[in-house]
């Protein structure tokens, strides 16, 4: 009988993120397809026994909970103690988590010191036949491979965006209070803004707008508008609520000397050499559709371009739509819809 058991930690505000419920949607389909396996709860934070009712109806057999101040912030020691406990807790052979920040820099030590193994980025989980086997990417998303472990416990931290989050009723449960040594040399100060005070990378976010090398160029006037891009830009963000990606060529033209969108860094990459994002939906401007930049799009479900070039990349079949336009207009025009 394999005991799954699901980690989640509670945000600030008492309730379970996205990646979160998106964990339990995996081990629910794991436990779906592991006859006479169980499903275990185990919740870490400052209020985490409150939140354990919002999993009510998730098909658990034991909720667990870690809580106390010391655990509702991130902080590697208070983080890996409350995971250890739970899994001890909980006498798990598979243990789910999303990673997010907490968790990935976590549950590789936590695994360590169970002697366990642990597997990240993972991006689909099947069981069938009493065996769990697990999918991620490897070499810059262009290979796939599908791993099975019979060493446990086996950590298995699910990348967000890759499952469709679980949505249940909430309800009365019974909970267990697991105690986890809390001592660190570790002290939370405070939360600091960007100094931009532009937040512009999003996960969660319906839409992925991605801005090209174009914008910085000069235009039909032959002169740069770059102040008047960035405005552009962020107008349409504020009121989209977006994320902003970038292609490489953008974020290195600061280096070459050329004017450059101040509020993009190489955290907004797109591609081959940058992040690969998950959104439903993507919108490139003033990109040619090059494939190191395009890689990273491939698992965007509907994708659409604006370029002035009728042959670009993204012409050749890499966009389902693409508007042979000019994006400064294009995107004034947006930004008036928006109001």
């Amino acid at each position: 009988m394999e005991t799954i058991l699901v980690l989640a930690h509670v945000e600030a505000d008492g309730t379970l993120g996205r990646p979160a419920r998106e964990a339990i949607a995996a081990a629910r389909a794991v436990r779906e397809g592991l006859a006479g396996s169980s499903l275990v709860v185990g919740l870490a934070g400052a209020g985490a026994g409150a939140a354990a009712p919002q999993t009510a109806s998730c098909g658990a057999a034991r909720w667990l909970a870690v809580e106390g101040p010391e655990f509702g912030e991130p902080r590697y020691a208070t983080d890996a103690a409350a995971a250890q406990a739970l899994a001890e807790a909980a006498s798990a052979g598979l243990v789910i988590a999303a990673s997010t920040s907490r968790w990935a820099r976590t549950l590789a030590g936590v695994a360590q010191r169970l002697g366990g193994r642990v597997d990240t980025h993972v991006t689909g989980v099947a069981a069938a036949q009493g065996k769990v086997a697990v999918s991620r990417w490897f070499y810059r998303q262009r290979m796939e491979a599908e791993i099975e472990r019979a060493q446990r416990p086996w950590f298995i931290l699910v990348d967000p965006g890759c499952f469709q989050p679980w949505a249940g009723e909430p309800g009365p449960v019974a909970v267990e209070r697991v105690a986890a040594s809390g001592s660190s040399r570790t002290r939370f100060v405070e939360y600091r803004e960007p100094v931009s005070g532009e937040q512009t990378i999003r996960p969660d976010a319906e839409l992925l707008f991605v801005a090209g090398a174009g914008w910085t160029k000069k235009q039909p006037d032959g002169k740069t508008h770059t102040e008047q891009a960035g405005a552009l830009i962020l107008d349409f963000l504020r009121k989209s609520r977006a994320s902003l990606g970038s292609s490489k060529s953008l974020v290195d033209l600061g280096s070459e000397g050329h004017a450059v969108l101040p509020f993009l860094t190489h955290m907004n990459q797109v591609g081959q050499t940058g992040s690969t994002p998950r959104h439903p939906k993507g919108l490139a401007t003033c990109c040619h559709g090059e494939e190191p930049h395009v890689v990273g799009w491939r698992f965007v479900n509907e994708r659409r371009a604006v370029n002035l070039d009728p042959n670009c990349g993204w012409a050749q079949g890499k966009a389902d739509v693409l508007y042979v336009a000019d994006a400064f207009t294009v995107m004034a025009k947006v930004d008036e819809l928006l109001g």
